[in-house]
């Protein structure tokens, strides 16, 4: 019977580390996204979101359009590579409900 050769030792070692992390790594990235589309990860009693945004729209391969919401004000802003630009600011109109109103 043959002594093993350090080198194919050495190459195996390696081959099944690597694929240890690897594999570990990915459970644990499959954890994080399974516990986190069921909102285990999320925190608890946190305040509410005071930014919102309602649109974006491309204008040109630089540049954007986009509508943002914080508290009660709503903002029109161009973001571009140079700089952004507020265009306007405006009172937020209310969001429409999707009740029916109670039949007479």
């Amino acid at each position: 019977m043959q002594a093993a050769d350090p080198d194919s030792v050495s190459w195996l070692r390696f081959v099944f580390a690597s694929v240890t992390v690897i594999g570990l790594m990915a459970l644990l990235g499959w954890g994080l996204k399974y516990f986190s589309m069921r909102g285990w990860l999320t925190p608890r009693g946190s305040a509410p979101q005071r930014l919102k945004i309602k649109a974006t729209l491309p204008v040109d391969t630089r540049r954007r359009l986009m509508i943002a919401q914080c508290d009660d004000t709503e903002y029109h802003l161009l973001l571009g590579v140079n700089g952004d630009l507020v265009l306007s600011s405006r009172p937020a109109l209310p969001t429409p409900t999707t009740e029916k109103p109670p039949v007479p």
